[in-house]
């Protein structure tokens, strides 16, 4: 097995292969239906289009008169009143009608005088001027009959359900979960040498995406073991994630152990830290496998600015924008730097960074001393102390104090 700096791949090369590998599990797992209650995180399996307008009539956003304001005042009030229960029903020409929010407008009638602007005196409606389509919400002017709205393969949020209550959906096909097996290698980690600090995150990280993930142990650094219980649990699973032994020393067995089972799409992408991550597939079992390397920080890293596409759907990476606080140089072109960093309040006026003061976690100066000016991901990649940062910055240049960046937060991955 033998590599080389050319073959690492940039994070959106990378994320293509995930995406396309995504896609290829869809097609292969079951689809259920869920009601609406419980769409938050699954996949959709169908498009979903309007089969009707809505709203399906002209309605009232006001309390006031409804009437057909191309004509002109006074209006004859008819002797009844129009609530959003009510069927429209129709007004003559020349006539107004009292009218709730939210009530379908009567045929006849184009626009809503609000109440405080009315005048009614001996049944005859008196008052601002008004133009046709004041203070009515149109019908179709939210969705038309024949529009598409979602998409086969979108990742639904609760307020989805909103939408879909609105056209009258009360659950929808969704695909099956993907279901994960969490492996963990290392003999000094399965003697108990040093905790597995990797498996309970990673696991939390496919729960929070909206999937299964099942912690399945340990195993030594022994190259049959390894191998066996890969093609083991590929069997049982979806995917496989396996945590260290995806670099290049004598005992980093996992990817060598993934060339034998099938066939390594990528190893290694051009991000640190977490550079050594492996995709897989594995036909015999239509598994995928992602070998995520051992450093926890690293790992979690990785893991989000990679994997998690797999499971959502997308590599969108939200931001935040912030101040830069110290002056941080890098090491090696030809990557992108994570650089850790926490939110701090700075300048509350609004303006530029829009009040966050961004800390490097790991600078001389911040909570965590790692590094005095160079960006340092390995030692950084190892500290357990690092996750308390709020997000990072992904950059290929150095950063100033005082720079405007963007921040990508934790929040808005997990």
């Amino acid at each position: 097995m033998t590599h080389s700096h050319e073959d690492m791949l940039w994070r959106d090369a990378a994320v293509d292969h995930v995406l396309g590998h995504r896609e290829t599990m869809l097609g292969a797992v079951e689809t259920e239906t869920v009601p609406l209650d419980r769409i938050g995180g699954r996949i959709l399996a169908a498009s979903i289009v309007s089969e009707r307008d809505v709203p399906a009539h002209d309605h009232a956003t006001m309390d006031g008169y409804a009437f057909d304001a191309s004509e002109e005042y006074p209006f004859d009030l008819v002797d009844r009143e129009q609530f959003p229960e009510d069927d429209p029903g129709s007004i003559e020409p020349g006539q107004a009608v009292r009218i709730a929010t939210g009530a379908p407008l009567p045929a006849g009638a184009n626009a809503v005088l609000k109440q405080e602007e009315a005048t009614v005196e001996d049944g005859k409606l008196h008052g601002a001027a008004t133009e046709p389509g004041t203070y009515t919400y149109e019908q179709g002017s939210n969705l038309a009959a024949g529009d598409q709205l979602f998409e086969p393969g979108e990742r639904l949020s609760p307020k989805d359900a909103i939408l879909l209550g609105d056209i009258d959906r009360e659950e929808v096909t969704v695909h099956e979960r993907f279901s994960a097996a969490v492996l963990a290698t290392g003999t000094e980690i399965h003697e108990g040498t040093i905790p597995d600090l990797d498996s309970p995150m990673l696991a939390g990280l496919v729960r929070t995406w909206g999937h299964e993930a099942t912690y399945e142990g340990t195993v030594p650094d022994e190259y049959d073991r390894v191998e066996s219980t890969i093609d083991s649990l590929a069997s049982e699973y979806d995917i496989v994630l396996t945590t260290g032994g995806t670099s290049v020393g004598p005992k980093d067995y996992v990817v060598r152990a993934l060339e034998e089972l099938g066939e390594v799409v990528f190893h290694r992408v051009r991000i640190r830290p977490g550079k050594p991550i492996a995709l897989a597939h594995l036909p015999d079992h239509e598994a995928v496998v992602f070998a995520i390397p051992g450093k926890p920080i690293g790992a979690h890293t990785i893991s989000t600015l990679v994997m998690r596409p797999f499971f959502v759907g997308h590599d969108h990476l939200p931001t935040v924008p912030a101040t830069f606080a110290r002056d941080v140089t890098l090491g090696p072109d030809g990557f992108d730097y994570a650089i850790l960093v926490t939110l701090e309040p700075g300048d509350r006026s609004g303006e530029g960074s829009g009040g966050h003061t961004a800390m490097p976690l790991g600078h001389q100066d911040s909570a965590l001393s790692v590094y005095d000016e160079q960006f340092d991901p390995s030692v950084l990649s190892s500290s357990s102390r690092a996750s308390r940062a709020d997000g990072f910055v992904i950059t290929r240049s150095a950063l100033d104090a005082g720079e405007e960046v963007p921040v990508v937060p934790y929040a808005g991955l997990e």
